[in-house]
């Protein structure tokens, strides 16, 4: 299997063209800042390389807020998998400001811009961030081909805040989605975050790897989260009771009423917010049911297992259907039914004598696939299938991998292997190949990514 290559942006071809041009010649190399795909990872995904739209972060003043957003914005932008970006020593050099007036605090125009140097280095965009004599932020996407501003936009002081405060890092998350929005048509996923369990805790991460933070109390023994819509709280159960808790943007547990006897696990919440879904051990087996929290009632079961699991129930976006694992038939498989538990079936049936049971069902933030992990020869892998087709193909080879979860871009999966000797949470864009790790703290489980916090207060 071909490992991804990231296409190398060389310079030697007209580095003497580059140097005529610089307003303070210097020695620039362009560099792939990319890691290259783990071995065995890419089964089914096609990537010609070097198709990716070139971009560059410009350098200038320095400063702690400025160094900081630069860096923040830098790895937003990569971590988009939409751009190759241009590295270049010493990032930060002052020679690289976009011109005077940039320089001297004014605003930036169109005319600012070096196209000509920006071009020679491989660049069909180049971002700038320059603090203006009012000491707000000024961040700048030029089109390097068509010689103008493709986005312009302003930071009031005060709106980020200092580098250590709680909420700097995911406003300017917000920014980068925003820049990859006017470059590349969509926004990034910078802004979301993640949850998982490790060692009795759930922890949030955002979607770069920082941030890290335990998010529910000491004492309780939580499991498999899920989010609400837009990231404004979760819910999850603790082992020690059984019980689903809810977690509003407060950080506040509280115990949803009808889950207090018996064990309940594995929740969702549908898109609108208003109904709860979960499996729930019974006399007969394992069945799912869900739960009306708008109006605190209405407990209703949507499968009658007889004396089989009915497990990991998940909304399709529209929330019109729900996919599930159930072992009815034998080795645990993907059915999917509708919301209120009718029509009920096979929906990801396995190969006989290839693959074995499937588990962890998402689907894709557009509903056209679905995304979980299936035993191969013993050992899980992670697989997307086509919900329209019904085909499957196989993303992980390298390891154990498990547990995925969808980005909000619908591109990105990030899923637990074990790849590194330690289960860590990793994640793969599922248009180049490319896979990154995300933590460094081993054994994480159960894994789930928000959609974008926009407007939320974030802690």
């Amino acid at each position: 299997m071909n490992k991804y290559v990231s296409r190398c942006r060389s310079l030697s071809g007209f580095l003497a063209a580059a140097l005529a041009l610089a307003a303070r010649p210097h020695l620039v190399r362009a560099q792939d800042s990319l890691p290259p795909v783990e071995q065995g990872v890419r089964i089914g995904i096609t990537y010609t390389p070097g198709v990716r739209p070139g971009l560059l972060v410009l350098g200038g003043q320095p400063g702690t807020v400025l160094d900081s957003v630069r860096d923040i914005i830098r790895r937003d932008l990569d971590y988009s998998d939409r751009f190759e970006l241009i590295s270049l020593p010493g990032g930060g050099d002052d020679s690289m400001t976009i011109g005077i007036s940039a320089s001297s605090g004014a605003a930036v125009t169109a005319r600012d811009a070096n196209y000509p140097l920006y071009a020679a280095f491989g660049a069909d965009y180049a971002v700038n961030v320059t603090e203006l004599a009012d000491s707000s932020l000024e961040i700048t996407v030029f089109d390097v081909r068509g010689e103008g501003i493709r986005w312009d936009g302003r930071v009031r002081p005060g709106d980020l805040g200092r580098p250590e405060d709680p909420g700097f890092r995911m406003a300017v998350h917000r920014i980068s989605d925003e820049l990859v929005r006017a470059a590349a048509g969509s926004a990034g996923i910078a802004a979301s975050r993640l949850l998982f369990v490790r060692g009795g805790g759930i922890y949030r991460v955002d979607s770069d790897g920082a941030g890290l933070k335990l998010v529910t109390p000491p004492g309780m023994r939580a499991f498999s989260p899920a989010w609400k819509p837009g990231g404004a709280g979760f819910v999850f159960m603790n082992f020690r009771d059984g019980a689903l808790y809810e977690v509003d943007s407060t950080g506040s547990p509280r115990m949803i009423p009808p889950t207090a006897d018996r064990q309940n696990f594995a929740p969702d919440v549908s898109p609108d917010g208003r109904i709860l879904v979960f499996s729930r051990t019974t006399d007969d087996g394992t069945d799912i049911y869900s739960y009306d929290l708008e109006a605190d009632c209405c407990l209703q079961r949507l499968t009658v297992g007889r004396f089989s699991d009915n497990l990991s129930p998940t909304f399709s976006p529209d929330g019109r259907r729900i996919a599930y694992v159930s072992t009815r038939a034998g080795l645990p498989q993907i059915y999917v039914m509708a919301a209120d538990g009718t029509d009920q079936e096979l929906f990801a049936p396995f190969d006989y004598g290839v693959t074995g049971g499937s588990n962890g069902p998402e689907w894709s933030p557009d509903g056209l696939s679905l995304a979980f992990h299936r035993d191969v020869e013993g050992t899980p892998q992670v697989f997307v299938m086509d919900v329209a087709s019904r085909k499957v193909r196989q993303l992980t080879s390298a390891g154990r991998n498990e547990d995925p979860t969808w980005a909000p871009d619908g591109r990105h999966i990030a899923f637990v292997s074990s790849r590194t000797g330690t289960r860590q949470i990793w994640v793969i864009d599922l248009d180049t190949g490319r896979v990154r790790q995300l933590t460094r703290i081993g054994s994480t489980r159960l894994p789930v990514w928000s959609s974008r916090l926009e407007g939320l207060k974030n802690h």
